[in-house]
């Protein structure tokens, strides 16, 4: 998670300005995203000489941070696996969390696979990553499934999830977790406004019934201190190419081919731009959110600032720590929202990558999706949210529980409500 900028306070004026501004830098943002895909790495941990200990170490398996926090469950998943290894020296595992965001992230994995400072068998990527990571060579290909009950396996995955591991029709990864945006709400605001129940979001609101809500509320922010229609994370990073990509899908607008090659044109970067502008003078967005990541943008829509709220699956456990159950919702996002997350991925110069293999694939069994879904993200197998699912690892579970006597604040992450599953299985 990146940390928020300090929020401005912006008068009516000078937040139609910022808008303008903001419209001019997504012009350029495009620009460079449309070059970004070939950049090198930056420097990257140094735990030791990797070449040293790659025979002997621990599996290491590199990660961006958790957001469940600190002992969270991708950390007990490790740990499950080398408890169930106890008598194997060589298959225990260990997990480097990588700081910084997400482009310093996919910085450091870059710098280290390339150069060889730091020595890592498994990779957490970003789905976005993969083309990158596979075509330099960086990764392995996942081979063929060795039996029919490995196949059988494979294809519980979700088949719009799955295609993100595949890159010229070789797969390199396995699903780990997903990400799809969703669309929050302030259940309590929403009805204390008089629009019942059956007006607020649904499966099938769309961007036109927000607007209506809104206009209903009659808010009109001016500054950062007032209470808006919706907010987003607009801050220029990673969570506004999301916001822009998600604009322009609603408008038919592809800014790349099924190669990954550029081609877009000025009449549709317009048509795009007109639409995420579009989007948030409707909405009346929050003045903050052209500084906005996930971190503040979630504060806002928890103070009241902002009645809906573009967010990612993990939010949900988040606002447990914030507001009572019955003061908030979630559904699918209206329009097209962008598939996100993780996959796992063996090294190319992993020295037991075939042990690196087995502990991507139990990283990933119906069990640990589980343990990832009661935690706060979305899982990647279609069984996980059906009746009679596999149940989370014993050990995981209870370590992902509050301590006797914890708050709510202090706990662990709020497990997902029947609605927010159903909003990721409907999206997904």
């Amino acid at each position: 998670m990146t940390r928020p900028h300090p929020r401005p306070r912006a008068t009516g004026p000078a937040t139609r300005r910022a808008v303008r501004r903001a419209g001019l830098a997504l012009g350029c943002l495009l620009l460079l995203a449309a070059t970004a895909c070939t950049g090198g790495g930056g420097d990257a941990p140094r735990p030791d000489d990797g070449k040293d200990r790659a025979a002997d170490g621990p599996l290491v398996v590199a990660s961006g941070l958790d957001v469940t926090g600190s002992g969270g469950v991708r950390r007990q998943l490790v740990e499950e696996w080398n408890r169930r290894h106890a008598g194997s020296r060589d298959k225990q595992a260990e997990l480097v969390e990588l700081p910084g965001d997400a482009d310093q992230q996919r910085s450091q994995l870059l710098g280290a696979l390339q150069s060889g400072s730091a020595r890592y068998d498994v990779v957490n990527l970003d789905i976005t990553w993969i083309p990158e990571f596979a075509e330099a060579g960086l990764v392995s290909p996942m081979p063929p499934a060795a039996s029919e009950r490995e196949a059988d396996d494979d294809l519980d995955f979700m088949k719009r999830v799955h295609a993100t591991t595949v890159w010229k029709g070789r797969s390199y990864a396995r699903p780990f977790n997903t990400d799809v945006g969703l669309l929050y709400h302030r259940t309590d605001v929403l009805t204390g406004a008089g629009i019942p129940a059956g007006r607020q979001p649904s499966a099938d609101w769309t961007w036109q019934d927000l607007y209506a809500s809104v206009k209903t509320l009659g808010v009109s922010p001016r500054s950062t201190r007032d209470q808006a229609g919706w907010t987003t994370q607009l801050k220029e990073y990673e969570g506004l190419t999301v916001n822009v990509v998600e604009a322009f899908a609603d408008v038919h607008v592809k800014l790349a081919d099924a190669d990954g090659r550029y081609k877009a044109d000025p009449v549709s970067l317009k048509k795009g731009l007109d639409a995420l502008l579009t989007r948030n003078r409707l909405g009346q967005v929050q003045p903050a959110a052209l500084s906005s990541d996930e971190t503040s943008s979630l504060a806002d829509f928890a103070a009241g600032r902002a009645v809906f709220l573009r967010h990612w699956p993990y939010a949900y456990g988040a606002l447990g720590g914030m507001l009572d159950p019955d003061r908030y919702g979630v559904n699918r996002l209206p329009g097209t929202a962008v598939l996100g997350g993780q996959n796992l991925a063996v090294t190319a110069d992993s020295a037991r990558a075939e042990d690196a293999r087995a502990l991507v694939r139990f990283l990933t069994s119906a069990e640990s999706e589980r343990c990832l879904l009661d935690a706060g993200f979305a899982a990647t197998r279609d069984s996980t949210y059906r009746p009679g699912a596999k149940a989370c690892w014993p050990r995981v579970a209870a370590a992902l529980r509050p301590s006797p006597g914890a708050t709510a604040r202090e706990g662990a992450p709020k497990e997902q409500s029947e609605a927010a599953r159903a909003a990721y299985r409907t999206t997904l």
